[in-house]
């Protein structure tokens, strides 16, 4: 079982936007020198920052050293605002950003799952920069990734053998597209939700941050 990062490191806290948009959001405090900015999926489907995939994410990230901020986009749980249709969503992202950046961190990654992946990728051209991107179950059969192109920060895709949101079959052939640097990883047997499947969703970033290939 996956441990709960909440129970142990993290803290809550609010990070208000140059708009005056107040996001909730949990930090682990970890090295100064790197952090990284956790999306999470669809406000209008469920999504929020404790999503057992964002919480395996965090995890992750927190073991190898990074400082992690895992956030409710606007108008989720008690950030206000509301849904923006990815507009006000990148712009969030943006602001976690440059919450991570006030504190003298200077390598930054960006994670996104879902939705989440889709706002992260819309950021990359205003965040040049960030360390790297990682996405997970980018939503390709629903959502428009059309301007994502040649983008060497995005290192890292994941997505389940049944996932129909963001089918492995259309991931591999537009993966290279996006970056010529990124990985693709399949974790056989998960959906979507990868419910049952949040250790290996941990162990696929793990690996990815200490340089080695998952299942390798």
């Amino acid at each position: 079982m996956i441990m709960d990062l909440s129970q142990d490191k993290e803290r809550p806290i609010f990070i208000t936007s140059d708009s005056g948009i107040r996001l909730e959001a949990l930090i682990a405090e970890n090295q100064k020198d790197k952090g990284v900015v956790i999306a999470h999926p669809h406000p209008l489907y469920g999504g929020n920052m404790y999503n057992n995939v964002v919480e395996a994410v965090a995890l992750a990230y927190y073991t190898a050293g990074y400082t992690t901020v895992r956030f409710n986009f606007r108008g989720v749980g008690r950030s206000t605002g509301a849904f923006d249709n990815g507009i006000g969503e990148a712009e969030d992202v943006k602001t976690v950003f440059r919450y991570l950046e006030s504190m003298g961190i200077k390598s930054i990654a960006l994670t996104g799952y879902s939705f989440g992946s889709w706002v992260v990728a819309s950021c990359l051209k205003d965040l040049q920069q960030a360390d790297h991107a990682v996405f997970i179950s980018p939503p390709v059969a629903m959502i428009d990734f059309s301007f994502l192109k040649n983008e060497p920060k995005v290192k890292l895709v994941i997505t389940g053998s049944y996932d129909d949101i963001a089918p492995s079959e259309v991931l591999k052939k537009i993966v290279p597209e996006w970056s010529s640097e990124a990985k693709l990883i399949v974790i056989d047997g998960a959906d979507h939700f990868y419910w049952g499947y949040s250790e290996q969703i941990k162990e696929v970033i793990t690996q990815f941050l200490s340089g080695v290939t998952y299942g390798s």
